[in-house]
């Protein structure tokens, strides 16, 4: 009887069991909506609420482009604070610090940062992009059953995600990170995923540092996808706000004239023409006497829910 019973146990464990690392992750792209409406997203902009502790309060705006710009904004009491990446170089405007200006990011906050960016995550193409995933075995996250994976990222960083069972979405993430040579844990959990365009996305994240009770939430409220998004909106500004050199106007922050202004605007002039080079040390100039200028290059936690249904804790 004991071995009959050892045997029927094995035999309902099997299916948990027998998974690679290469399944889990392909299963895992094909539930949130496939490969072809996974890169059919080209922009997306995410936005919703910070809730920290004593009750604090924020507004929290997301935008990512393809592939690899990022731009995150904090809002609070009328100040907006801007943490953003354009495939280069990373900066940040905190003016509850007094500072309005854009700066530079720190080596640690570059870091996270560029993580972020990855606008796939991790586990998509992972081999492409330098990252290493290994299936770790099944375990316990709430009373049910998970996939573990390790993922080492190309950084060294390494990050565990758990799997669920059923729909193959991550549900929580555990990130190992050095913070000035010093260890740190720190663990997301992520629920109420919706589908935006064939896609699903996770809409409510609660994190906090490995086994403390004081955790961060966000709580999404929109996701839109290919949103129009200059690449500007990614590239630190120059000192006073003005947009970087030689960039274009960017259309989503422009409002129309009224008729007033444009009856107060200068007729047009006819162009002036191009001068003629001195030597021929000098380029020729434009056929339209324009001067070139190099242009920069552009994460309440509820019942979660899988794609498809419904699923309870």
């Amino acid at each position: 009887m004991r071995k009959l019973w050892c045997a029927i146990v094995a035999l309902v464990a099997m299916p948990l069991a027998a998974q690679t690392a290469d399944d889990i992750v392909a299963k895992y792209i094909n539930a949130i909506g496939g490969m072809d409406k996974l890169q059919a997203v080209k922009t997306m902009r995410s936005s919703g609420k910070f809730t920290g502790g004593g009750g604090f309060e924020a507004r929290v705006v997301e935008e990512k482009k393809r592939p690899d710009m990022i731009r995150q904004e904090f809002v609070i009491q009328g100040m907006t604070g801007v943490n953003a990446y354009d495939g280069k170089s990373g900066w940040k405007i905190e003016p509850w610090q007094g500072k309005k200006e854009a700066e530079p990011l720190g080596e640690d906050e570059l870091k996270q940062i560029v993580e972020d960016s990855d606008f796939d995550g991790p586990l998509v193409n992972y081999a492409a992009k330098g990252n290493k995933v290994e299936y770790v075995g099944v375990d316990p996250v709430e009373g049910d059953d998970t996939y573990k994976l390790k993922v080492t990222l190309k950084n060294g960083d390494v990050q565990y995600y758990y799997m669920d069972t059923d729909y193959f979405v991550p549900i929580k993430i555990g990130t190992t990170r050095f913070i000035r040579g010093e260890q740190r844990d720190f663990e997301t959990t992520l629920g109420d995923y919706k589908q935006v365009a064939g896609v699903y996305f996770p809409y409510s994240f609660e994190s906090g540092p490995k086994g403390s009770p004081f955790k961060q939430k966000i709580t999404l409220e929109k996701v839109e996808v290919n949103v129009p998004l200059t690449e500007t909106r990614f590239v630190e500004p120059r000192a006073g706000g003005q947009p970087p050199a030689g960039a274009a106007p960017d259309a989503s922050n422009m409002q129309p004239k009224t008729q007033e202004q444009k009856k107060q605007q200068t007729p047009a002039q006819e162009p002036k023409k191009p001068p003629t080079p001195l030597t021929r040390r000098f380029a020729a100039p434009s056929p339209h006497g324009e001067v070139g200028v190099a242009t920069s290059p552009s994460g309440e936690v509820g019942p979660r829910s899988g794609p498809g249904e419904g699923k309870g804790n």
